[in-house]
């Protein structure tokens, strides 16, 4: 059985069990955490729309994003050719690291 939600704008397949990254959420570790955007659920068969709009996804936060649980920095670089311009920015993302323990349809 598998799950496909949308969380922080992105969309993620999970099966219970499962550990994802998704985008920091201020919760403290090993606090629950409730997903009810839920596109589409497969038990056998493929079910989406109004078939599930009553399900959601439950979750346990194993690592809160403070600290150290950030993403490998991500540069940014632009060059002006011939005007001595560039710019270089890096940019690093805080998540927070989630177990799927439920998946209810």
């Amino acid at each position: 059985m598998y799950a496909i939600i949308k969380c922080g704008g992105k969309q993620y397949k999970v099966s219970e069990g499962d550990m994802i990254d998704i985008d920091y959420t201020g919760k403290a570790a090993k606090e629950s955490l409730e997903i009810t955007d839920v596109l589409a659920v497969n038990d056998g068969e493929l079910k989406c729309g109004d078939a599930i709009s009553s399900a959601k996804v439950e979750a346990v936060v194993v690592l809160d994003g403070t600290g150290a649980n950030r993403d490998r920095k991500v540069l940014i670089y632009k060059k002006r050719r011939r005007k001595d311009s560039k710019l270089k920015k890096g940019f690093r993302r805080s998540f927070t690291k989630i177990r799927i323990t439920k998946i209810a349809a």
